[in-house]
């Protein structure tokens, strides 16, 4: 019998020590050494002129593919941070295997379709998609294998000693045995269906990431076919890991795999016929959605095309490692895949399954500890919440902050009889959240609601299909946004009588309408009623809703008319600060940077003596450190119990008025260029204060800070000599959670 592979260990392959701080994906471009941050240039002889190279190389350029690796790698390698309470590492681990799949389906597949379709074409980088996927294959596979060394030699034996167990089917003893056989028989047997291959039982189609088996057997079944190989689906209703009970398996957390259930019961499945071996396999498919938006229906269109999302073209297979080589090789023949596309896995192919293990009940210290998000003191213990944004803007920094008082202020505006209108954006929300109950409710109550709902928002698909269903259905007018670009602007607008005026009130956000989200992304909300401002988001409002030319705006930078040529004038004002000879500093804080042309002003804006430091979550193309272009660049990475979501911009301007904007747009093509964003300005001397404060607790994190090299790689800092760890993540939640003040950090 074949076990499912999680015993396999000791071969060799172990994960990195804790103590490693380098992150390798970007291919190594070494350009002359530069100084490190904190690392002042050594004195000596003269060096040699260095030569600059001009803006447009290559070389100052990080592939956004393999960019997107290293961060995966960043996430990975929290699994190895013994400072994490040892769930939570295991989640980060399977985070990193959920980030992988979305990486194939999407960024690999889209790689794949420029090939297929002879359209390669190579990005600032210079690297065409053929040779992208050459390397990309060598980091994942080190990767997917030191993934599971981590699980199999360092999480599994250390949840074991917490009495939480994965029963290896050499462990099993008979009451675990006769147990999973009746298990086996009551639950599984009857809604397997093996298929046998041959001439009249071609290959199944199999659903994108489905669990499957294939089965070499012996012998000649009751028609006399011995074709020798089936295949065996795992349906998805059945659970992946199995709770064995305590009169089975004695005390504690027990579990056993469903592979392990199906490989000690294959012979079951064919009877009569002896099973030779049984390896559990698993294909990836490409789930880019491409939606012909030239149609009459966008929703229908869609409808058609989720169905379709499970059998797109391979573009990974995951086999079991002790699979052989001649079965491998008709997996891969099937699925038009070739050896760089195939990853071999030391235990179960999809690890996003024990998610179900990392939140149990009976091991809270395995876990991080729970806090309650606090509710800053203007709208503490108030019945009116219109009141109090009349007479000041709110900032909220979530999750540290609650994301209650944006909640609140939609459910008093849908039962407040002054309030006339609601108009509201919704890319990621969930069909049945309190946001949109409270838009159901506004409109059942006679409000004029009107919903712009995002159908394209990836992997929401099916969700905002829902919504928007269930929107219409109350009486709101649902809207789909603009054809070619995405709405992903996170706003809301409340129109309310207020004696013979009409009222404008507005929330703009960082992150989405998703009261989960809000609990697990760090994103800034804002509250307000400022005039010009909340005049701007009725006009975008108007221009995403009706039809007429884009309306000049007060305070607000949109995408894609406004935004990207107002960060560039911005970059391009600070450099010209430095050029003469006044102080000048920007400060980004994105979740990815990957657009050429702000790159390329960035690049200008360190030559010319702008101090720039950047935090940048996930994708970077741009190279710190290069003397001559960016060697006033610092980049640094901050990955931690929080996923990293607010993007922030701040311009020193001088040092007079500084200039700090907040946004939904990252700097990317696609949202400066194909999406509708907003960048909305933070404004006041407290509230301005307030953000720098909590940049610069990121800007001097050594807990969770990873700082890129001019090659690509990243180092993770830590604290030396007689520092003191700094987190900024746990900075805030101490001081944000444990009181609320008037807004202003402590």
């Amino acid at each position: 019998m074949i076990d499912e592979g999680l015993s396999k260990t000791g071969q060799g392959t172990t994960p990195e020590p804790p103590e490693s701080t380098v992150s390798e994906a970007a291919p190594a471009v070494p350009p002359a050494a530069a100084p490190q941050p904190g690392e002042a240039a050594s004195a000596g002889p003269a060096s040699p002129p260095v030569t600059v190279p001009g803006l447009d190389d290559c070389s100052l350029y990080i592939n956004r593919e393999l960019s997107l690796m290293a961060f995966n790698i960043r996430v990975l390698d929290q699994a190895l941070d013994e400072s994490c309470p040892l769930l939570e590492r295991l989640k980060f681990l399977l985070i990193f295997s959920s980030n992988l799949d979305e990486f194939f389906e999407i960024r690999v597949a889209g790689l794949k379709k420029q090939i297929a379709f002879a359209r390669e074409q190579a990005g600032a980088d210079g690297l065409l998609p053929h040779q992208a996927l050459v390397q990309i294959s060598g980091v994942v596979s080190a990767q997917v294998q030191r993934q599971y060394a981590i699980l199999n030699d360092v999480l599994l034996p250390e949840m074991a000693r917490q009495n939480i167990n994965f029963i290896r089917r050499r462990n099993w003893t008979p009451r675990v045995k006769a147990w999973v056989r009746r298990y086996f028989c009551d639950e599984i047997a009857p809604i397997m269906t093996p298929i046998g291959l041959d001439p009249t039982h071609p290959f199944p189609l199999l659903v994108n990431k489905s669990l499957n088996f294939i089965v070499e057997l012996e012998g000649t079944d009751a028609f006399g076919r011995d074709s020798g190989l089936a295949i065996v689906p795992a349906p998805r209703v059945l659970p992946r890991i199995i709770r064995i009970p305590e009169e089975a398996a004695g005390p504690g957390d027990n579990f056993v795999f469903l592979s392990s259930m199906i490989h000690a019961h294959a012979d079951d499945l064919f009877q009569g016929m002896k099973v030779k071996g049984c390896y559990q396999f698993r294909l990836t498919r490409n789930a880019d959605l491409s939606v012909d938006e030239d149609v009459d229906d966008l929703a229908r269109a869609l409808r058609g095309e989720l169905f379709a999302r499970r059998y797109g073209d391979a573009v990974r297979l995951e086999v079991a490692d002790n699979c052989p080589q001649h079965l491998t090789d008709q997996l891969l023949r099937q699925f038009g895949l070739s050896e760089l596309e195939l990853y071999r896995v030391n235990g179960p192919v999809n690890l996003t399954r024990l998610f179900s293990v990392t939140g149990l009940d009976s091991h809270p210290e395995l876990q991080y500890r729970p806090f309650t998000p606090c509710i800053p003191r203007p709208l503490q213990n108030i019945e009116d919440i219109f009141q109090s944004l009349s007479r000041q803007d709110v900032l909220l920094l979530h999750p540290f902050e609650s994301f209650t008082p944006v909640v609140d202020l939609l459910r008093q505006a849908a039962k407040d009889p002054a309030v006339v209108a609601i108009k509201q954006t919704l890319y990621r929300s969930g069909a049945n959240s309190e946001i949109v109950d409270a838009l159901v409710e506004a409109a059942r109550n006679g409000k004029e609601v009107t919903a712009v709902v995002e159908l394209r928002a990836r992997f929401d698909e099916e969700s905002n299909l829902a919504l928007a269903s269930r929107l219409q259905q109350a009486g709101a007018v649902v809207i789909y946004g603009v054809v070619g670009y995405k709405t992903h602007a996170k706003m809301m607008l409340i129109l309310r009588r207020e004696g013979e005026d009409f009222v404008r009130y507005a929330h703009l956000g960082t992150g989405n309408y998703h009261t989960g989200n809000a609990r697990l992304y760090t994103d800034y909300s804002l509250l307000t009623s400022d005039e010009a401002l909340c005049e701007d988001v009725a006009k975008l409002f108007g221009q995403l809703i009706g039809m007429g030319k884009a309306l000049r705006m007060k305070k607000l930078l949109h995408a894609p008319f406004t935004l990207k040529k107002g960060m560039l004038d911005l970059i391009a004002q600070e450099a010209q600060h430095a050029q003469e000879g006044r102080p000048a500093h920007i400060i980004a804080k994105v979740n990815s940077l990957t657009d050429a042309k702000i790159i390329k002003a960035l690049y200008r804006a360190s030559q010319a003596g702008v101090k720039i430091d950047l935090i940048v979550r996930g994708m970077c193309c741009l190279r710190p450190g290069i003397p001559g272009v960016s060697h006033n660049i610092q980049v640094r990475s901050i990955v931690g119990r929080f996923l990293e979501h607010s993007r922030v911009y701040y311009f020193l301007n001088d040092g007079g008025e500084e200039k700090l904007y907040l946004s939904s747009a990252d700097w990317m093509e696609r949202n400066l260029d194909r999406r509708v964003e907003t960048c909305f300005p933070v404004e006041g001397r407290k509230l301005i204060t307030r953000v720098k404060k909590e940049l610069d607790l990121y800007l001097h994190d050594n807990a969770q800070c990873w700082v890129l090299q001019p090659d690509g790689r990243y180092v993770r800092l830590a604290p030396t000599g007689h520092q003191v760890s700094r987190s900024a993540q746990s900075v805030l939640l101490e001081r944000l959670t444990s009181a609320s003040d008037s807004g202003v950090l402590r």
